[in-house]
């Protein structure tokens, strides 16, 4: 009778930095945050940072994941995944393990991928190289079947 409401796909905000609010500092949170309004100085989150369409940010950050939907100054280091939404702007250098960037955003610095952690086979086995580092023909046609 009654049905679930889907979840949606944002996370959830546990700090907020409002439309018309400007803060200046220093920012550590164990939470996501979102920034509507204006920043300037240092983020250090544990979360994710959200900077909103109308949000400015004058700072580096650094967080778990970053989505910008905003304008950034400043250099941006993610241990997982920077998203840049249409409206997105980030004018600075950014260190990441994933980036995507959606038609319209803007991006004006450098990029330094991060290497992702290889993930782990199933069953634990991992395919064998010979010493050029490529399969040999006799262990593809096994694999193979």
């Amino acid at each position: 009778m009654w049905k679930k409401k889907q979840q949606l796909p944002f996370k959830s905000t546990d700090s907020l930095i409002g439309h018309g609010g400007t803060l200046e500092g220093k920012v550590h949170c164990d939470t996501n945050l979102r920034i509507e309004g204006s920043f300037s100085g240092e983020i250090e989150c544990t979360g994710t940072v959200t900077v909103g369409e109308h949000g400015l940010v004058h700072s580096s950050i650094i967080a778990q994941e970053i989505i910008i939907a905003g304008k950034v100054f400043g250099n941006v280091t993610v241990d997982r995944r920077l998203v840049m939404t249409c409206t997105g702007q980030l004018h600075g250098s950014i260190s990441a393990g994933s980036l995507s960037i959606m038609e319209g955003g803007v991006l004006s610095g450098s990029v330094d991928m991060k290497e992702q952690p290889a993930p782990e086979k199933a069953g634990g086995h991992e395919k064998q190289k010979d010493k050029a580092g490529k399969r040999s023909k006799a262990q593809a046609a096994r694999e193979a079947g």
